[in-house]
C-alpha cells in the first residue's frame, strides 16, 4: 500500500507539473512600427494588440514599440526579418528598395480603393501573392488596415488642370512623384514633419501628405485654401502587419488563427474609423474656408496615360511587380462590370439625389 501511495503521489505530481506548465504557456511578443505615437496608425496597432489579447484570453500579448523606441522607422522590415521583434506594422511602399512589388501592396495611382484592396487581398488572390513575396524574406504578412483615398494637392490658387502644376515645387512621394516628374512638374519628397514650414516659407508651392483626418492636424489649410482633387495618386492606403516566419511557425494553430482573424477585424475597424474621420475632417476644412477643385477630364486622362506608361516600364523590369499588378488588373476587369451595373444608386442626401447626384 505504501508503495502504491508513493507511486500515486508521483503520478499526481507529474500530472500537476505537466498541467501547470501547459497552463503557464504564454506568448509575449514585441511589435515594432514605422509610426510615432502621434500618428493615428499607432492607434490601429494598439487596437490589433488589444484584440489579440482578448481573443486569446491573455495567452498571447503583443507589446507595441513605436518608431525609434527599438529601431528607426525604416529599419522595421529588417528588424522583424532578423528576429529583433516578432512583428512589425508599416506601409509596404516603404520597402520598394527591397522589391518594387511591395509598393503594389500599399497603393497604386488610379488603382484599388480601400474596399477593393480588401476584396482583392481576402478573396481574389492578393494575400497569396503577398505571402509568396514576403515569404522570400522570411516574413508572413497580415492585413493591417486601410485608411482610404488620400487628399489631393493643397494650392494657394484654385487649379483644375494638371498643367497648372508645371513650374511649381510640389511635395509628394513614391510613384506619384515620378509620374508628375514625367509630366514636367518639379517634385520634392519632404518627410511629413518638414512640409508645413517649407510650405509656409514658399519653398513649396503645393503639398499633399495623407488622408483628410491625418492631414488636417498638420495645418496646411492655414497656408493654402484650395485643394486639387481627387487623390488619384493614392486611392487607398493599405497597411500590413508582418510576422517573423520562425516566430509564426512556433505558434500553435489556434494562435495563428487568432492573429489572422484579428487582422481581418483590424482591417475593417481601420476602414470604418478612417472614413468617419475623413468625413469629419472635410467638414472642418470647409468651415475654415477651404475649397475643393476637381481636375478636369483631360487632366485625369493625361495622368492616367502617364501612369500606365510609367507602370508598364516598371513591370517590364520587375517580374514580381508584373505578377502583382497583373492580378490587380484582372480583379479590376472582373469587378468593374458589377460596379457599372450597381451605379446610379448611392446614399446621397435626398435633395442632392433628386437634383442629379446619382454616382459615387
Amino acid at each position: 500500500m505504501k508503495r502504491f501511495l508513493t507511486l500515486l503521489m508521483a503520478v499526481a505530481l507529474c500530472v500537476f507539473m505537466t498541467t501547470s506548465a501547459f497552463a503557464a504557456k504564454t506568448y509575449n511578443w514585441k511589435m515594432v512600427t514605422t509610426w510615432s505615437t502621434g500618428i493615428p496608425w499607432h492607434q490601429t496597432v494598439l487596437h490589433f494588440a488589444d484584440t489579440v489579447k482578448k481573443m486569446t484570453n491573455g495567452e498571447m500579448e503583443i507589446k507595441v514599440f513605436p518608431a525609434g523606441s527599438i529601431v528607426p522607422a525604416f529599419q522595421v522590415f529588417d528588424a522583424v526579418r532578423n528576429g529583433v521583434a516578432e512583428m512589425g506594422h508599416d506601409w509596404p511602399g516603404y520597402w520598394k528598395g527591397k522589391d518594387e512589388a511591395f509598393v503594389a501592396f500599399a497603393s497604386v495611382p488610379f488603382g484599388l480603393n480601400n474596399i477593393e484592396y480588401t476584396i482583392w487581398l481576402m478573396n481574389a488572390g492578393g494575400m497569396q501573392l503577398a505571402e509568396e513575396i514576403y515569404g522570400k524574406y522570411g516574413l508572413v504578412p497580415l492585413l493591417g488596415g486601410n485608411s482610404g483615398q488620400e487628399m489631393g494637392f493643397f494650392t494657394k490658387k484654385p487649379l483644375t488642370k494638371v498643367e497648372d502644376l508645371k513650374g511649381m515645387k510640389v511635395r509628394t512621394v513614391g510613384w506619384a512623384a515620378d509620374i508628375l516628374k514625367d509630366m514636367g512638374v518639379s517634385v520634392s519628397p519632404l518627410p511629413g514633419g518638414e512640409i508645413y514650414l517649407a510650405f509656409e516659407r514658399g519653398v513649396l508651392d503645393s503639398a499633399e501628405f495623407s488622408v483628410p483626418f491625418i492631414t488636417y492636424p498638420m495645418g496646411f489649410q492655414e497656408i493654402a485654401k484650395n485643394v486639387m482633387v481627387p487623390g488619384w495618386h493614392q486611392p487607398g492606403v493599405q497597411l500590413m502587419f508582418t510576422v517573423n516566419k520562425k516566430a509564426w511557425d512556433s505558434l500553435p494553430e489556434h494562435l495563428k488563427t487568432a492573429l489572422k482573424v484579428a487582422s481581418y477585424e483590424t482591417q475593417l475597424w481601420d476602414i470604418a474609423r478612417s472614413e468617419a474621420g475623413n468625413a469629419e475632417a472635410i467638414k472642418k476644412y470647409k468651415q475654415e474656408g477651404v475649397t475643393f477643385n476637381k481636375l478636369d477630364d483631360n487632366s485625369l486622362n493625361e495622368l492616367r496615360k502617364t501612369t500606365k506608361k510609367y507602370l508598364d516600364g516598371l513591370r517590364a523590369k520587375n517580374p514580381n511587380l508584373d505578377k502583382v499588378l497583373g492580378s490587380q488588373d484582372e480583379f479590376v476587369k472582373n469587378y468593374s462590370e458589377w460596379k457599372d451595373l450597381r451605379s446610379g444608386v448611392s446614399a446621397y442626401p435626398y435633395e442632392d439625389y433628386i437634383k442629379g447626384k446619382h454616382y459615387e
